[in-house]
């Protein structure tokens, strides 16, 4: 036979599982037909009829044995023991008298169906027995639970009321599962109450509770406008440094990109398919490990490719792209990887070749997917690992629109090209900014389009105007996120509230790189044709020549020898001359020679000491700019604060005095002489609006 034909004759018919118990009715069948067999038997071959019934009287004990065991109620005890004695005597009887006879097939069948309802009747009353042992076992713990809450809701009744001055119904109390607080679900009072005075007097209920520092009390609407949500967490969660979860799986721009976890220690979630966001973090405040868990989560997302903009020679994207172009990274089988970032700028004129990449993908997509559109009955074009979505993440992009400058605003206009156009076309943006200052919420498009906003605090006050960056949202204080990588993430879905980002390790980005580099999509044709050859040769070594350029520049103009009795600002040498426009040269040029016009000359320290004039002890040293900073603005910042002599200057003239030429912002020279005053370059006298920054060669104590 064949094996067709063998599978077909098992699939017909009823399938009989023998290993299954038996139920009222299959159990009384077998008892009734077993005994039926043995009186037949018995009967024919003239067994004494005792047998049956010892054979009876054993069952019962056993089972009655068994069913002390296991405990089961009485009346199940009786049940089987009665049952198997009952079939025992009728075995009995009918080997005695003949089973064959109508009177004793009648009993027998009457047997089985008392069997069979006694059964039916016992298992009942078992699972009800069960039910209400499990229902009583649970009524134990509610009621232990619930004497905690209704604790808790006394509580927090009292405190509102003392606090506040509002009275609320609490109709329930939710512990968190991760253990570090708790959710209170109340009832507004009539009179139009709102959540929005609970959430004011957030400091106050969370020092009237006695809460750690770093835990909070805070309200969000409930599930209808007379009702609130109160959050009180009791474990500062944002206090001990956690590390990226070292699960890359994959993810989705339809389910969120995970950038960090609030102060419940869950997790929140990014939804970028239509929503840009913002990032602003002063220096010091953890935006750089920010920006590499935002990559992070890109990288781990199959429908998503990542563009990077960082004007400051790509130092956010580069952990992301060396090791995979270097070949450090292979494959378990030895094939190079793929770069954690699709595309990298580090320079003024890539930057500008990307974003006008991304116009012309943004609309080549809104031609050519129309009948996509279409079919999908829908305006938004349907992303998937086949159509991706273009992410620019753009490092200190806030500061290139804010700037004045000629080509950063050239820059910033194409920024904002992409914001405005491409929403529906799948290219979002995420810029970064050093502070949440109107210079960088002044525009309007960032406003209405970057609605995930994250504002890292690290407990700087300076430049983070909350209110600025979180409209309507009320109870938030810098000091309530005093740690690095801390600050406040509001998006769309969830309101602005506490929360810290993962830390990045060094040895993470390239564990994502080689676990993501198989899952990256590849740019859809029509897009990749759209994109051109700027695309297509992104990765070319004259491309990405400046990536391994590690070996600095210098003017080759520049003598390195004392010119005359004035002042040499030798700590100006250095620059790029590729990178400073022919403006900056001639201001740089004038400011040298107002120096020079009332200074003397500071011997140069890189001048052989044979050749190094004689000190003059009233003269100037600007020695200290050497080496000190990277850029020319910097570098001008720091004369001008050495210029100012023992008055000091402020940050509101020094970025007077760079705007025209650099376009630096007053929220940047704060960062500046933050940082000099950290590693002692400056000295600050005074506080609030009358805070003077002066050089450390005129400090008073010198």
């Amino acid at each position: 036979m064949s094996s067709t034909a063998t599978a077909k004759q098992h699939s017909s018919g009823p399938v009989l599982d023998w290993a299954a118990g038996h139920g009222p009715v299959t159990g009384a069948l077998s008892a009734t037909t077993g005994a039926f067999a043995v009186a037949t038997t018995g009967a024919a071959t003239a067994m004494p009829p005792t047998w049956a019934l010892a054979v009876g009287a054993a069952g019962a004990l056993g089972h009655t044995v068994v069913g002390l065991r296991v405990r089961n109620a009485g009346r199940t005890l009786a049940t089987r023991a009665a049952s198997w004695l009952v079939g025992a005597g009728w075995t009995t009887w009918a080997m005695t008298h003949g089973p064959l006879t109508w009177t004793a097939l009648g009993s027998l069948a009457t047997i089985g169906v008392g069997i069979g309802a006694a059964a039916r009747s016992t298992a009942l009353f078992e699972e009800a027995r069960e039910e209400e042992a499990l229902a009583a076992e649970q009524r134990q713990i509610a009621q232990e639970l619930s004497a905690e809450r209704r604790e808790i809701a006394a509580e927090w009744v009292d405190r509102l009321q003392r606090v506040c001055a509002i009275t609320v119904r609490v109709l329930g109390v939710e512990k968190w599962e991760t253990g570090a607080g708790f959710s209170i679900d109340a009832e507004l009072p009539p009179g139009g109450a709102t959540w929005h005075k609970i959430a004011a007097e957030s400091a106050r209920l969370s020092a009237d509770a006695r809460l750690p520092h770093g835990c909070t009390a805070t309200a969000a609407p409930g599930i209808h406008q007379g009702r609130a949500i109160i959050d009180v967490t009791t474990v500062n969660v944002l206090e001990e440094e956690r590390t990226y979860p070292a699960d890359y799986g994959p993810l989705s721009v339809m389910t969120g990109i995970p950038w960090g976890y609030r102060t419940n220690a869950e997790k929140i979630l990014a939804y970028l398919r239509e929503q840009c966001a913002l990032v602003v973090g002063p220096t010091g405040s953890g935006k750089t490990n920010m920006v590499h868990a935002i990559l992070a989560g890109f990288a781990r997302a199959e429908d998503m490719l990542t563009w990077v903009i960082d004007l400051n020679a790509g130092s956010a994207g580069l952990p992301w792209v060396l090791p995979a172009l270097n070949g450090e990274i292979r494959t378990p089988e030895g094939k190079p990887v793929r770069p954690g970032v699709d595309w990298l700028a580090g320079t003024y004129d890539e930057a500008v070749t990307m974003l006008d990449a991304a116009v012309r993908v943004a609309k080549q997509r809104k031609m050519g997917y129309q009948d996509l559109l279409a079919k999908a009955n829908t305006d938004l074009l349907p992303i998937s690992p086949a159509i991706p979505q273009i992410m620019l993440v753009i490092d200190e992009g806030a500061e290139i629109l804010a700037s004045t400058d000629r080509q950063m605003r050239k820059l910033g206009e194409k920024i904002l090209e992409v914001i405005r156009i491409a929403r529906a076309m799948g290219l979002r943006t995420v810029l970064t900014a050093l502070g949440a200052t109107g210079s960088v919420l002044g525009n309007l498009m960032i406003r209405r389009e970057a609605k995930v906003r994250v504002a890292l605090t690290g407990g700087e006050t300076e430049g983070m105007d909350l209110s600025k960056m979180f409209p309507g949202t009320r109870g938030l204080r810098v000091d309530q996120a005093p740690y690095k990588g801390s600050g406040f993430m509001g998006t769309p879905e969830s309101p602005a509230a506490l929360f810290k980002t993962w830390r990045v390790l060094p040895n993470q980005i390239r564990e994502i790189i080689a676990a993501t580099s198989d899952r990256h999509p590849v740019l859809d044709t029509l897009s990749a044709k759209a994109a051109g050859p700027a695309y297509a040769r992104r990765w070319d070594a004259d491309r990405i020549g400046w990536m391994r350029d590690h070996t600095p520049s210098t003017d080759e103009g520049t003598d390195n020898t004392p010119s005359g009795p004035g002042l040499r600002l030798s700590a100006l040498r250095g620059e790029q001359d590729s990178g400073q426009a022919p403006a900056e040269d001639e201001m740089l040029r004038r400011f040298r020679a107002e120096i020079d016009a009332q200074f003397a000359t500071a011997t140069d320290p890189n001048t052989p000491a044979s050749e190094a004039p004689p000190a003059d002890p009233g003269g100037l040293n600007l020695s200290a700019l050497r080496g000190e900073q990277d850029s020319p603005a910097q570098q001008e910042a720091l004369a001008l604060l050495l210029a100012a002599g023992t008055e000091g200057t402020g940050a509101s003239a020094i970025a007077r005095a760079l705007a025209d030429n650099h376009g630096t912002t007053r929220q940047t020279v704060v960062g500046w002489l933050k940082t000099w005053v950290e590693n002692g370059t400056a000295v600050r006298v005074g506080e609030g609006t009358k805070a003077r920054y002066v050089h450390r060669q005129h400090a008073p104590e010198n």
